[in-house]
């Protein structure tokens, strides 16, 4: 979440940075929340201050034999009312908290201001598009001519949206999974396998909930609830929660692979064919931990790191900074990269890549405490896909598919394919 402090001194101006991000539509009560809590809080501590004081007073009556029943029933009162303004601070606490907890990061300053994708800019292509001397097919036609694909027989076991991989699909799918992870750790990211369920207060820490409640697939237990992770950023993030870190453990690097489950409840009939929108999908995925005065700079690193497999893969892609409209409700700024397919003769999203500076640390309470100092800090905190390891499929089928029907695998994949360097019906 954003510090509270930006609010209460510029309320007009903070909100006026938020408006193309979405905003609740409570947000105007945050102001006269936030004051009534101050005032109860001064009232507490003037109460506080005041039950102190007789304290003494009832010991030096007692001490003279003297009657203390107004004392005592004056204590009586005031700490009847403390505990009457502390209830109704915890009150007013969770209102605010409902309205913070969905506010968007602030955006950083060289995000394009705008309401959606429209305002996206183009930063950077790069390969050269596949040129075919044959209409290129979708990843989907590929996969099951091949055998590869069974995405009948996943609607059989599972209903719509799951994907059957087997045989060379299968350990295309597993190559590549070694292979970003082996990549990933030669560049100084250590390797972890997290939980798939989480608890509600990871999923909070991370900024799924409460906004992304309706995306979530989670168990039917209510007193003791878990989520299955969207993506493993949700346990990456939460790995240090309620900590404080030293100086020297930073930057930290993590790479975790995990399957990924989403509901998907938004996407309105949207790529309903083939691999790109899934409830279940694999993923490769980046976060870092770092100081707020080199995020940004990690933030050009991590996304290298993502572009570099895409370019020893050889797949075309460019990258994009996402307009404030079109960011993550954490992200303070965000790079997708979007690779080529074309079966579907258009880029699509296989990376997303943010810098979400103190918004989820913050949710996180996670700190660090510089080097000669005594009050911690929240560091700065990033995450980005490494790749998405479906979207990685299906850039692979309709960029090295051939005119017989199948389908060349990329060099820097073939050692971990055996030495295989084609898939053929």
């Amino acid at each position: 979440m954003i510090d509270s402090k930006l609010l209460r001194e510029d309320f007009e101006g903070t909100v006026g940075l938020l408006k193309t991000r979405g905003l609740p539509e409570n947000i105007a009560d945050w102001q006269g929340l936030d004051k009534e809590r101050r005032a109860l809080l001064s009232e507490a501590e003037g109460i506080r201050a005041e039950k102190n004081s007789l304290n003494p007073e009832i010991a030096k009556a007692k001490k003279a034999g003297e009657d203390t029943g107004a004392l005592l029933s004056d204590l009586k009162a005031k700490g009847e009312k403390e505990k009457e303004i502390n209830l109704k601070v915890s009150e007013i606490e969770a209102s605010l908290k409902s309205i913070e907890l969905v506010l968007p990061n602030v955006a950083h300053g060289s995000v394009p201001v705008g309401v959606g994708e429209s305002e996206n800019r183009v930063e950077k292509s790069w390969g050269e598009k596949p040129s075919f001397d044959f209409a290129p097919k979708a990843h989907w036609d590929v996969g099951e001519a091949l055998g590869i694909l069974d995405f009948e027989r996943a609607a059989k076991i599972s209903g719509a949206r799951f994907a059957l991989y087997r045989g060379d699909g299968a350990r295309l799918e597993r190559a590549l999974i070694n292979y970003m992870l082996e990549k990933h750790r030669a560049s100084g990211y250590t390797e972890v396998i997290p939980p798939l369920l989480v608890k509600e207060e990871s999923m909070i820490a991370s900024g799924q909930l409460p906004k992304f409640e309706e995306e979530a697939f989670k168990t039917s237990d209510e007193e003791n609830r878990k989520y299955l992770i969207p993506t493993s950023e949700v346990a990456l993030v939460n790995l240090f929660r309620d900590e404080i870190l030293e100086e020297s453990a930073l930057p930290m690097y993590l790479t975790a692979y995990t399957p990924c489950f989403r509901a998907e409840a938004g996407s309105h009939g949207r790529d309903v064919r083939g691999l790109i929108r899934l409830h279940q999908f694999n993923k490769v995925e980046l976060v870092k931990i770092c100081s707020p005065e080199n995020s940004f700079d990690e933030l050009e690193k991590l996304t290298a790191n993502a572009e570099g497999i895409l370019e020893e893969l050889e797949l075309p892609y460019q990258r994009v900074t996402l307009s404030t409209g079109d960011m993550g409700l954490a992200a303070s700024k965000t790079y997708d990269l979007e690779v080529w397919l074309p079966g579907l003769d258009s880029y699509r999203e296989i990376s997303s890549c943010s810098n979400t500076t103190d918004f989820q640390s913050r949710r996180a309470k996670i700190r660090y405490r510089k080097s000669g100092e005594k009050k911690p800090q929240f560091p700065h905190m990033l995450n980005g896909s490494g790749l998405a390891v479906g979207r990685t499929i299906v850039a692979i089928l309709e960029n090295y598919q051939q005119a017989d029907g199948s389908v060349l695998i990329p060099k820097v994949l073939q050692p971990f394919m055996g030495g295989q360097e084609r898939i053929s019906v």
